[in-house]
């Protein structure tokens, strides 16, 4: 049997494989709230074989969210669609993660596939359009070049104090809805990560200024969520290992918070990059496995992610100690079957992971056409 599809234990929680869908923003919720969009879109993964389904990033707060169509977290009435959704990939085997995340100063921006802000009046009615004010850890606006940011105003102790209880608060609720795993939003040159990075955070008080400062909101918010997540749960924090700036956040920043963070009861780390305008690394196939594979040789279990699409390179990320797990996201987009697809390469003729619906007709398709046998 593959590593790839062996299981891996994390506290209480079994997974089925090593094969994770990451989050990845739909845009579709109206005032936070799940609907058919996501029930279908997140089920076809537990259907393909993934291990670990993690919704999309759930803003914590209304103004936690990139944009008015991200999901939520912040009212009990958004728990029971997420239930739903949680209760399904539990009865097609695969385990339930929520990312719990605040935009900071990337928030209340378009649509992704709009061309800016250019909803009708209709519209705005339509899919419950909102705009505000968003907030950072110092009034400096994500980009001058890139339209449809807003400049944000500068947090208080008191707004920090806030939004921590706002993710813990989160995290309760994402227990009530039924998660087995909770996954700390800390990259992506969202809120966490820019109180991280130099590039956006120019504090002058006990949250700026020196690595310690500058990690201190994150530690903080791991903290408060380890506090009300259940012991048996695990809990993961995903982060940008590099800004890919000279003057930004660094590979060896990131050893430093990924032990701290172990500390503090995280169970792995997922280990993404960038997300800051002008800074970043290049994309290419494999090209963050490096840097999962650096933290991971500090004794923290990892993540990998980016660009993963072959089998036997998943393979050989796991059998090459770069990662515990591995993510795929557009990946996974564009095949959700991809787990059994990949465990048939790996494995031979094996239809464990599709469906009791479908196993035998793959099967006997697999017969008539002499594949896989």
């Amino acid at each position: 049997m593959s590593l790839l599809f062996s299981p891996l234990t994390l506290r209480s929680l079994t997974l089925r494989n090593r094969t994770v869908v990451a989050p990845m923003c739909q845009y579709s919720a109206q005032h936070g709230v799940a609907n058919d969009w996501h029930f279908v879109h997140l089920g076809r993964f537990a259907l393909g074989g993934f291990g670990l389904v993690i919704l999309e990033a759930t803003g914590v707060l209304p103004e936690a969210r990139i944009s008015y169509g991200d999901l939520g977290l912040w009212d009990d009435g958004q728990v029971a669609p997420l239930k739903h959704i949680v209760d399904f990939l539990h009865a097609e085997g695969a385990a339930a993660g929520i990312q719990l995340a605040h935009a900071g100063r990337k928030a209340s921006t378009p649509i992704a596939w709009r061309h800016g802000f250019d909803e009708t009046e209709q519209d705005k009615i339509d899919y419950a359009f909102e705009a505000w004010t968003p907030v950072a850890p110092s009034p400096i606006i994500h980009s001058q070049t890139h339209a449809g940011y807003t400049l944000p105003r500068e947090m208080t102790e008191a707004d920090i104090a806030a939004t921590i209880r706002a993710f813990a608060e989160a995290a309760i609720r994402a227990d009530r809805a039924g998660f087995d795993i909770v996954e700390i939003h800390g990259a992506h040159g969202y809120l966490i990560n820019q109180f991280l990075s130099p590039l956006a955070n120019k504090r002058t008080d006990r949250y700026g200024g020196s690595r310690e400062n500058r990690m201190r909101f994150a530690l903080e918010v791991a903290e408060a969520v380890r506090a009300v997540w259940p012991v048996h749960k695990p809990l993961l924090v995903r982060i940008s290992a590099t800004d890919g700036s000279p003057d930004g956040w660094s590979i060896e920043d990131s050893v430093v918070l990924s032990r701290e963070l172990t500390t503090r009861g995280v169970d792995a780390i997922h280990v993404s990059s960038g997300g800051f305008d002008g800074a970043g690394i290049k994309p290419g196939p494999l090209y963050q496995v490096p840097l999962s594979k650096t933290v991971r040789e500090s004794g923290v279990k990892t993540i990998a992610v980016g660009l993963i699409d072959d089998p036997h390179d998943a393979e050989r990320i796991l059998e090459q100690g770069e990662a515990d797990l591995v993510a795929f996201a557009r990946g996974a987009l564009e095949d959700p079957n991809w787990p059994v697809h990949a465990h048939h390469i790996l494995d031979g003729a094996q239809y464990d992971l599709w469906p009791k619906q479908a196993r035998e007709r793959v099967r006997s398709k697999d017969r008539v056409l002499g594949l896989r046998q």
